[in-house]
């Protein structure tokens, strides 16, 4: 792992930014604080092993990068929507659809 200028943020050897101490990767972090709108607190509620000062810092590693996490986050949900649309119907949906359950 290589040291950043934030205390608690390393990037491994590709360059994959991950919470120090952890294998939680500050991109995870970030979408549960973007999707959710959840604050640092709520982060620390849903990750109890995380300290303030991991969470904090992981944030501020965010802001500091914004533009290229942004572009990750865009990249991960266009290749997961890809992998959703190539799967097609699941057979539940198509059951709930066929009784009417769902539209």
């Amino acid at each position: 792992m290589t040291a950043t200028q934030h205390k608690y943020v390393e990037l491994n050897e590709n360059n994959v930014p991950y919470i120090s101490g952890t294998t939680m990767k500050v991109i995870e972090l970030v979408s549960g604080h973007l999707a959710f709108g959840w604050s640092p607190e709520e982060i620390k509620f849903q990750h109890p092993y995380l300290s303030m000062s991991q969470i904090y810092s992981t944030l501020a590693y965010y802001w500091d990068n914004k533009e290229e996490l942004d572009a990750d986050l865009q990249r991960r949900f266009e290749y997961a929507e890809k992998l959703r649309l190539e799967a097609g119907e699941s057979a539940l949906v198509k059951k709930l659809r066929d009784r009417g359950l769902i539209k």
